[in-house]
């Protein structure tokens, strides 16, 4: 594709070739810039006020990327990138940002060196299958193997950089008291756990630290009401799932 610039109909420019492939990266490396020095449990907090004076302070990348009023089309692709980390994993919503935009600026200096773009979008495509290969064979550990103690320091350092990180030994071993409760087997020896299982029921005007984890979900709405009115429940409620006696 050869660089040129050429009137459009609509009175705007079109712009091709190494061009617009730098703009891309350039526009890249902005955004992986922002969030960069927010990485690791060192990172600086950014705080963040709207036009109305409203005032957010966090480190968390998704959470830094939806404040800002991203215009270009690369860069409010790395935007959507770090909210689907944030939806799929809940965690590395900066390092992804900060991988991509590495791994863009390398295949930008490629192609300055004559080598196709089709060829590095093969050669990454092979890096990541390789990449995902290794960590499967030498990286991977059985949860079972591991110990509660470990998942409970990963759950520890996922929750470092959220609002609730000052709470992170109480909230650290409810997620994983959670997850428990709903691991199933998966019919081929080793098990499943379906987060979307476990329903979060939000109520205002209380203490994060009064949060309480209830077994089963088929009492969900009358433990709602019952929070509401204010019922004792430091007896540990038992809620019996639905259709079961």
């Amino acid at each position: 594709m050869s660089s040129g610039m050429g009137q459009l109909t609509v009175h705007g420019e079109r712009t091709s070739g190494q061009t617009v492939r730098t703009q891309n990266v350039m526009a890249s490396l902005a955004i992986s810039n922002i969030v960069k020095s927010s990485l690791g449990p060192v990172g600086l907090d950014k705080m963040m006020v709207d036009d109305v004076g409203d005032v957010i302070i966090t480190n968390d990348g998704a959470t830094i990327l939806k404040q800002l009023e991203v215009e270009h089309p690369a860069a409010k692709i790395l935007c959507e990138l770090a909210d689907l980390q944030d939806q799929e994993v809940g965690d590395g919503t900066t390092s992804v940002v900060i991988i991509a935009a590495e791994l863009l600026k390398n295949a930008d200096e490629l192609v300055k060196c004559k080598i196709h773009p089709t060829s590095i979008i093969s050669g990454y495509r092979l890096a990541c299958k390789e990449a995902c290969r290794y960590i499967q064979d030498h990286l991977t550990l059985n949860t079972e193997k591991l110990g509660r103690e470990c998942i409970v320091n990963a759950a520890k350092t996922s929750m470092s950089s959220k609002l609730i990180g000052s709470d992170s030994d109480f909230f650290a071993n409810m997620a994983v008291d959670a997850c428990m409760a709903v691991k199933v087997p998966d019919g081929k020896g080793d098990f499943k756990y379906p987060i979307k299982a476990i329903n979060v029921l939000k109520a205002h005007g209380r203490s994060s630290r009064e949060t309480i984890l209830v077994n089963g979900s088929g009492g969900l709405f009358s433990l709602a009401a019952c929070i509401f009115q204010g019922c004792d429940l430091s007896a540990n409620p038992r809620v019996e799932p639905q259709g079961q006696p």
